[in-house]
């Protein structure tokens, strides 16, 4: 451990993992629900507080992934915790699209004051981030009138058959699924550490294929909407040229695209601002954000510009969408983001990669380390000069810090992701990578 990681802050394992409950729990679990989820690692998640996650038989964990990406204030944050049971015990449900809660007033003015794009706006309430894509695509398509859109390959927006439609990140979660929504085209996302076909000019590269797109099956005018994750989620935490964003807004300008920001990942302070897309300094029209915005509650959010969010009664509705208890816990959560929060994602993610910069260097199988805030990506590769994808070893890195009380996740083909609560402090994160560098040196 570093000199300054305090011993009462670290991990404590006191079994196996996993342990004699997980174990029980991990045997039903296999008799009684989806094959289709995606476990990593057998942990059992019992109780949450802060940074830390204790499973059913006592262990505790530091956690840097913050349940994907949704706890933004920490597992349970006092604050958070008090506006859920306050609300709950007043009113559960009565639903927004019939009726109306003072709740979804007061966090879309909240919002609003946050939004990357000049106002008014008008605000959407579902339940996920693939909901909240769904009425992104949707109103795209009822404002404009147009039929198509342009996504990126290795993005992913969600797995309902709209979002799923706009997903490109794997192909397992394609598969079988067919014929999904047409109208849907992708290019190479402007990744800098692995230009498509080699280009030297990444921007450029994709620029050239969103024009062939236009001048062979895709007409510009017909395009309703651009779907960009202003920093790619899963597909690597990838960070793109800013000069790509920028010329892909005066492009959708041009032509009367609108362009959407997939903000589900990125978005409430995770990158050290708001929303990642004011990184680039571009507007979007419409912005499509959940995990974080409720720190563990259920809430999709999409906003847009009044005079795009245009559709008539009934046109696009949620019976649990906007449901008061969410509202609360994202009232609370906005209003820490706002206050501390957002900096501190700013300050700590800076004192990461300054540690973090210097890894490829320190560690052969380190190819690259980017992001920003604390979202922060590291490519494993088996050999630097060629950048050679090397999965087993992640998923073998994954594993090891597991075994050694820290909760990390992979991402893209041969990623870590860094993706901890936005409560993290320097100690932690020095702790957690003192414990990646071990399991790192574990996994060979």
């Amino acid at each position: 451990m570093s000199k300054t990681a305090s011993s009462s802050l670290a991990p404590e394992l006191r079994t196996a993992l996993p342990g004699p409950n997980a174990a029980r729990i991990i045997a039903g679990d296999e008799k009684l629900i989806s094959p289709s989820y995606t476990r990593g690692y057998p942990l059992v998640a019992r109780k949450g507080e802060g940074m830390y996650i204790e499973d059913v038989d006592g262990n505790r964990f530091l956690d840097f992934t913050a349940g994907i990406a949704v706890c933004s204030t920490g597992h349970c944050h006092p604050d958070v915790v008090a506006a859920i049971q306050r609300q709950a015990a007043e009113l559960i449900h009565m639903s927004g699209t019939d009726f109306y809660y003072e709740q979804m007033v007061r966090v879309a003015e909240l919002l609003t004051a946050t939004a990357p794009m000049p106002g008014p706006h008008k605000f959407f309430y579902g339940n996920s981030g693939a909901e909240a894509i769904e009425c992104g695509l949707k109103l795209a398509r009822y404002h404009t009138r147009r039929p198509y859109f342009i996504g990126f390959y290795n993005c992913f927006h969600g797995r309902t058959l709209g979002a799923l439609s706009m997903t490109s990140s794997k192909q397992t979660q394609r598969a079988r699924f067919a014929p999904l929504l047409p109208g849907f085209f992708h290019i190479s996302y402007p990744n800098p550490y692995r230009p498509p076909h080699g280009a030297k000019d990444v921007t450029a590269a994709c620029l050239e294929e969103l024009d062939r797109l236009f001048h062979t099956t895709t007409p510009a005018e017909e395009v309703a909407a651009i779907v960009f994750e202003p920093i790619q989620g899963e597909g690597g935490y990838v960070v793109p040229p800013s000069a790509f964003a920028q010329e892909l807004r005066r492009i959708c300008d041009r032509h009367g695209i609108l362009l959407i920001a997939d903000e589900v990942q990125s978005g409430a302070g995770r990158t050290g601002k708001m929303w990642a897309i004011e990184h680039h300094g571009v507007q979007p029209d419409i912005v499509c954000s959940a995990k974080g915005i409720a720190s563990g509650m259920p809430l999709g959010v999409t906003f847009a510009r009044a005079g795009i969010m245009d559709w008539t009664p009934g046109a696009h509705a949620s019976t649990f969408g906007g449901n008061p208890v969410c509202l609360a816990a994202a009232e609370a959560t906005i209003k820490l983001l706002n206050a501390s929060l957002i900096r501190n994602s700013a300050e700590v993610g800076a004192h990461l990669m300054q540690r973090l910069q210097n890894w490829p260097k320190q560690h052969p199988m380190v190819g690259e380390v980017r992001g920003r805030g604390l979202m922060i990506g590291i490519e494993i590769v088996s050999d630097q000069a060629a950048r050679t994808p090397d999965a087993a070893r992640r998923d073998r890195i994954v594993d090891e810090a597991f075994k050694l009380g820290l909760l990390i996740l992979g991402c893209g083909s041969n990623s870590l992701r860094l993706m901890p609560p936005l409560i993290c402090n320097r100690e932690q994160a020095d702790m957690a990578m003192d414990i990646l560098e071990k399991a790192m040196a574990a996994s060979s």
